[in-house]
């Protein structure tokens, strides 16, 4: 396809497709699927290779959360049965990460609920971000709190930080369809406060909320233009009790093609494959290796992802290899750009969420244990963390399948929601909320 030609010749150039071009990549059919895929992988292996960074995400304070994103099943309103608990202490944040570190994890990303952080709160994930990486010799730290106040982004910057995730979702002009608390502008301004202060940017979407083609490609633009070192690619996982949660849109097919417009757009940057992958891409996840650098390892902030030594094995079998802690992640060109930081975005270490090839063997091991459960409940939790990871094999509690039934299937080119549901983080344990 001279299209793909086209496409692939920009990649290797740095240079940015026209808007047209990259909405006629959301268009190809399912009969050119694999055409899509082996040109975006052409252009992820010039700047990557085939390596695949591992990511690790801590929870430090779950739900109750004043904002009205209509995805999140932590929102103000959710009727979505989570586990909430308030702010975990630094010491059980370390000893969570430490369980993502030992499954090969080379950044840790640690999030917490709510609009952002006071001031209290940034000095809390200071101490929090000392002890992961006093336990953890190497480890990058990404802050993921919420819309910043001035200042706030130095202070984490100082305290350790090496990275700040903010999301932008989706496009402008539908994002007052998602969320009515904040504006797009605020999502925009954290970003660039974040890159002001010497943070390495994360910033991406999230697909399937029943968006259109322009406005996949508007926001992934919008996204070149902010210029973040990571643009993690989260598909809607459609909680029930959320106000999205019937919006079942995805095919693995599509979601391949989104990944590969991004891929385009975005040639030199970590594209991580993130949240709802299990989901929507299931069998087919193998192939978006081809397409995004890096990916979570284990599960997400309320739902169960696939086991880490499932991970593992997966990209052993597609044939890449987890990226190692002595590996700069970003080409040189965007490693170069700042100085001064622990990520590779700064030239020394990787950036981004993250791996190590040689760590992958005996912690493979341990983390179909650590990193596929819950790494960040509180301590009640993790005492009954066994039970939550052995609750995926045995029968799960009523209205909390682990996999729905098998029905008829769908028409081809259709969203199948017969095959997997949404599995909270939890399932399996006698916890209740600690909030």
């Amino acid at each position: 396809m001279d299209l793909l030609t086209t496409l692939v010749d920009k990649g290797l150039r740095r240079e940015t497709p026209t808007r047209e071009e990259a909405l006629a990549v959301l268009a190809t059919s399912d009969d050119d699927l694999l055409d899509v895929v082996a040109a975006a992988g052409k252009v992820r292996r010039r700047w990557f290779g085939r390596r695949v960074k591992l990511n690790y995400l801590v929870n430090l304070k779950s739900g109750l959360c004043p904002e009205d994103c209509s995805y999140c099943s932590q929102r103000l309103g959710s009727k979505a049965e989570i586990l909430k608990y308030t702010w975990l202490k630094p010491e059980q944040a370390s000893e969570a990460a430490a369980a993502g570190v030992a499954g090969g994890a080379k950044r840790v990303c640690i999030v917490a609920s709510g609009r952002g952080p006071t001031d209290r709160d940034v000095d809390r994930v200071s101490q929090t971000i000392a002890a992961i990486k006093k336990q953890n010799e190497g480890v990058e730290v990404c802050a993921c709190l919420g819309l910043l106040s001035d200042g706030q982004a130095a202070r984490l910057r100082a305290a350790g930080a090496d990275a700040y995730n903010h999301n932008l979702n989706t496009s402008e002009a539908t994002y007052g369809d998602i969320t009515t608390t904040h504006t797009y502008a605020d999502r925009v301004e954290t970003v660039q406060q974040a890159q002001a202060a010497g943070l390495s940017a994360c910033s991406g979407l999230i697909a399937g909320m029943g968006e259109s083609d322009a406005d996949l490609v508007d926001v992934v633009f919008a996204l070149r233009a902010l210029d973040p070192d990571s643009v993690p690619v989260n598909f809607l996982i459609p909680f029930e009790g959320t106000p999205l949660a019937k919006e079942w849109n995805l095919t693995p097919q599509r979601a391949l093609r989104i990944l590969a417009m991004v891929r385009f757009v975005c040639p030199d940057v970590e594209v991580r494959l993130a949240g709802g992958r299990e989901v929507h891409l299931r069998s087919m996840q193998p192939l978006a290796l081809h397409l995004a650098n890096s990916i979570f390892l284990g599960d997400y902030l309320t739902s169960e992802g696939q086991a880490g030594k499932d991970d593992l094995a997966m990209i052993a079998d597609a044939g890449f290899e987890v990226e190692g802690m002595d590996t700069t992640t970003l080409p040189e060109h965007r490693a170069g750009a700042l100085t001064g930081g622990g990520c590779g975005s700064h030239g020394g270490g990787g950036c981004g969420p993250c791996g190590d090839g040689d760590a992958a063997a005996e912690p493979a091991e341990r983390a179909g244990a650590d990193a596929g459960n819950a790494p960040s409940q509180p301590e009640e939790a993790r005492a009954e963390g066994a039970q939550a990871v052995e609750a995926r094999t045995e029968e799960a509690p009523a209205g909390v399948p682990s996999a729905a039934p098998a029905t008829a299937a769908a028409p081809a080119g259709e969203a199948r929601t017969d095959l997997v549901s949404v599995r909270r983080r939890g399932v399996g344990t006698e916890l209740p909320p600690n909030a």
